[in-house]
């Protein structure tokens, strides 16, 4: 599953899934553009990969700006040349049941989640199009899939990106561009660890592969996706939850 050659941009790569998924990336052999709002935790990514014999660079961005997705972009093509991959995985969360959920909390966590990915997919397009070869990858949720009390904002934004990679699929497939989702399960991350053990321990016991799964795991599926062997797979939602959710 080479890479080489491929220019990858990566949001929310400053920790989590996002940092694991870049790295990954670039020991593939694709130059990465790393972008979040942390520049210090970029910088150390970045020197991380550099100092494994990869190639990136870091990108200061808030996706929920406008401005700043067009702008960062223009930069990473203006860098780079291109950009062959797009991972949208930025993401937030700002938990609160329905009856007392704050219409600000709602936006922010849409804004960010959502129409993040389609800002950063208009914003990459082009470059993709001119060279008919693309690979996006939407970074989705099992609980866009099943729902979360508490998370009807968070489910509602990942529920949203499962449609918008299957239209953006079927708009640029013509193209020799894919657009493709993956839903983790549970992942054991910063987000995550915020949890109880209680929580965790009745959250394993609905997982019939019985662990909580990995970064590593959903950067192996995202290494997939954007490589040449999944060139017949498009609009597509890949579960890695370890059995928690099927069908």
């Amino acid at each position: 599953m080479s890479l080489s050659g491929r220019v990858a941009l990566v949001t929310g790569a400053s920790q989590g899934i996002g940092r694991t998924v870049a790295q990954r990336l670039a020991k593939g052999g694709a130059t990465v553009a790393v972008a979040a709002r942390n520049q210090e935790k970029l910088n150390e990514l970045v020197a991380e990969i550099i100092g494994a014999g990869g190639q990136a660079a870091a990108f200061a961005l808030d996706v929920a700006d406008e401005d700043q997705v067009k702008a960062t972009v223009k930069a990473v093509i203006a860098q780079f040349g291109k950009v062959d991959v797009l991972v949208n995985n930025a993401g937030i969360t700002r938990d609160q049941l329905v009856m007392r959920m704050k219409r600000a909390d709602w936006d922010a966590v849409l804004q960010t989640n959502l129409t993040s990915a389609y800002l950063c997919i208009q914003a990459v397009i082009s470059s993709m199009l001119k060279q008919r070869w693309g690979r996006i990858i939407n970074i989705t949720s099992i609980f866009g899939q099943m729902g979360q009390a508490g998370q009807a904002n968070y489910s509602a934004s990942k529920a949203g990106l499962i449609g918008l990679t299957m239209a953006i699929a079927r708009e640029v497939g013509s193209r020799n561009i894919t657009c493709n989702a993956i839903a983790p399960g549970f992942i054991e991350t910063a987000m995550t660890a915020v949890l109880s053990d209680e929580f965790k321990q009745a959250a394993v016991k609905q997982i019939p592969l019985g662990r909580v799964g990995t970064s590593e795991d959903v950067a192996g599926a995202v290494a997939f996706l954007a490589s040449d062997d999944a060139s017949y797979i498009t609009g597509h939602v890949l579960n890695v939850n370890g059995g928690m959710l099927m069908g």
